[in-house]
C-alpha cells in the first residue's frame, strides 16, 4: 500500500468520526484536535477505527505519533512494511 492510500485512509476516517470537517484542507502537519477542534474522544476512535481498517496494532504510547495527519500517514506505512 503506497503512502498516498495511506494518507486518503486516515482522512477518511477523520472524515467518517467528524463529518462536520474538512481533514483533507488542513495542513498535513497540523495537530488534528486543534485544527479540527477534535477531543479526546475524537481521537481515539480514529485510532480505533485506523486499527482495525489497516489491521495495525497502535500501543496507546505511539498515539501521540497519530495527531497529524503526516504523523500517522508514517507511522502507519512504517507499520505495514515492517
Amino acid at each position: 500500500m503506497s503512502k498516498d492510500d495511506i494518507r486518503r485512509i486516515v482522512i477518511e476516517e477523520i472524515a467518517n468520526i467528524a463529518p462536520d470537517t474538512e481533514p483533507g484542507a488542513i495542513d498535513p502537519g497540523s495537530d488534528i484536535r486543534e485544527a479540527l477542534d477534535l477531543d479526546s474522544m475524537d481521537v481515539l476512535n480514529i485510532i480505533i477505527a485506523l486499527h482495525t481498517r489497516l489491521r495495525v496494532d497502535i500501543p496507546e504510547a505511539d498515539y501521540p505519533l497519530l495527531l497529524t495527519i503526516a504523523g500517522a500517514t508514517d507511522y502507519l506505512a512504517a507499520k505495514l512494511a515492517g
